[in-house]
């Protein structure tokens, strides 16, 4: 169901910045109807069956066929909490919300945002993860400096994220930090899967900059579009509002999908 036409889109400057902004992109009976389910989901969900937590930080991430296995279903993981904490909150819900929820999937439509797409450089556009991240009060993690392109890789490299929000996000409640031009420095690192096991190949040893990075403050129903290369971050969410936001990645079916990424898109 679309609610309403989504608002313009301008590539000169997702060119220039590596991302644009598209506030309005969601009506509030969409936002509020995202928010339901996958609180509904989140209610439904048995935590023991989740195995290991979600690690933000990359190289303490622990993989299970829990989470390689989740490519193609709807799966909710648990946030990386400490000991002894008082919940145990759900991280996120992924990875294929776009292709089997009936609430989040005419949202995820390629053809509800070609012109978006377009506008980014995706003739083919096809969606290939999705993830719903709740970013709780309290309790939603940091997510470190990472690009699109590290975990999902095509020849040439065409993923292209929409990040809506589902709540306002400041840098109170953690929103999106990115880094403007930050796309044109190329891929830093990749994360290949080899049978059941996965490891980063470092294609950079250069650290990510100190300064220069800025915070992506939206109102709920905001589009935010990100290039596959840009860097971009978010910090812990230590307020007592949440932050939680629907991600789709989209890579044009014309480019070579790398057989060595972690998710086997049927």
């Amino acid at each position: 169901m679309i609610d309403h036409d989504p608002p313009p889109f301008d590539p000169d400057a997702y060119a220039e910045r590596g991302y644009a902004i598209v506030p309005g992109a969601l009506a509030s009976a969409e936002v509020q109807r995202l928010a339901a389910r996958a609180r509904a989901i989140i209610d439904a969900f048995d935590p023991e069956a989740a195995g290991a937590p979600f690690s933000t930080d990359e190289d303490r991430r622990e993989i299970d066929r829990y989470f390689l296995e989740s490519g193609d279903v709807v799966r909710c993981f648990l946030e990386d909490t400490p000991a002894g904490a008082e919940r145990r909150a759900v991280n996120k819900i992924g990875h294929a919300l776009h292709a089997h929820d009936p609430v989040f999937a005419p949202v995820s439509t390629a053809a509800r945002w070609r012109a978006h797409l377009s506008g980014a450089g995706l003739d083919a556009p096809r969606p290939v993860q999705s993830m719903f991240i709740g970013k709780d009060p309290g309790v939603g993690g940091e997510v470190a400096p990472h690009q699109d392109a590290t975990f999902l890789h095509t020849a040439p490299s065409t993923v292209t994220g929409l990040w809506f929000a589902l709540a306002d996000a400041d840098r109170e409640n953690g929103c999106l930090w990115a880094l403007p031009g930050g796309h044109r420095e190329g891929l830093k690192r990749r994360f290949v899967r080899e049978g059941d096991r996965t490891r980063f190949v470092e294609l950079s040893e250069a650290p990510w900059p100190d300064k220069g990075w800025v915070p992506l403050e939206v109102a709920a129903g905001t589009l935010v579009v990100l290039h596959g290369l840009l860097p971009h971050k978010s910090f812990a969410n230590e307020s007592a509002r949440g932050r939680p936001a629907y991600a789709v990645h989209f890579v044009d079916d014309r480019a070579a999908w790398s057989p060595d990424n972690w998710i086997r898109p049927a």
